[in-house]
């Protein structure tokens, strides 16, 4: 029997012409989704901003991006939105003493804290916090938990924009209203009623300061049952409150 060798057609033979055709459509198809991932990206770091003239209005009631979080996982949470004039002034001066005492003076980042923060990392020292109720609010809002430079530096002029769009009044309404206190306990209201039993408009200031100094970690921080040491914090932010008049002026004028 003959022994034929095999032999490849012409048609068998990818042609120079096919080749550059292939990869010609290869590299349009990356530029389509690189170009899909550039838009995308645009959108995630300008819609904040967008959403900051949207939150403005009073009668709009936005939630965290720690509620939609709940949602996704199908846990739920307890949040009632209360106006800033059914919060008891106790818990506002609470916070402010607690939070971020130049509120009513910075333009949304408060920069002698910041600087001092910069200056002991780059001393190699541990650094201390320096977030505004601005800052907080942009975070709760727009952003994620959690310690990172990127996410600070998206932060710092999220809080500039938001502190020059709302007012301190709406500042104020929407931090109180969106922050944590407790899992799944947001806002002012749902606190109040789950820890001591009242609205926000009746907290105490014994009860306020409670809430405002288990802020940092309401997750192991509990308001209404509080161990020592926040009682301790308590105590503090109770007399800081007592004398906070002319901190407070750009809310109650």
């Amino acid at each position: 029997m003959d022994i034929v060798p095999e032999t490849r057609g012409e048609d068998d033979v990818p042609s120079i012409g096919s080749r550059g055709s292939r990869s010609r459509e290869w590299m349009q198809a990356l530029k389509k989704r690189w170009r899909t991932l550039v838009m995308a990206a645009i959108a995630v770091v300008v819609l904040p901003y967008v959403l900051i003239i949207l939150y403005a209005p009073s009668f709009i009631h936005p939630v965290s991006t720690l509620m939609l979080r709940d949602l996704v996982l199908l846990r739920g949470y307890d949040r009632q939105w209360v106006s800033f004039d059914d919060i008891s002034p106790n818990l506002v001066q609470s916070v402010m003493m607690s939070e971020d005492g130049q509120f009513c003076i910075h333009d949304g980042v408060d920069w002698v804290q910041m600087r001092g923060v910069v200056n002991d990392a780059l001393e190699g020292e541990s650094t201390r916090g320096a977030s505004t109720i601005p800052m907080q609010t942009a975070k709760n809002l727009f952003l994620w938990n959690g310690r990172s430079f990127l996410r600070k530096g998206m932060e710092l002029p999220l809080a500039l924009a938001s502190d020059f769009v709302w007012s301190k009044r709406r500042m104020m309404e929407l931090y109180l209203n969106v922050a944590e206190w407790g899992p799944g306990i947001y806002g002012a209201e749902a606190a109040a009623k789950h820890h001591f039993g009242v609205s926000a408009a009746k907290l105490s200031r014994r009860q306020a300061a409670l809430l405002a100094v288990s802020l940092p970690n309401p997750i192991d921080r509990n308001a209404g049952k509080p161990g020592r040491g926040l009682k301790r914090l308590a105590s503090l932010i109770e007399r800081r409150a007592g004398r906070s008049g002319e901190y407070i002026k750009c809310l109650y004028e």
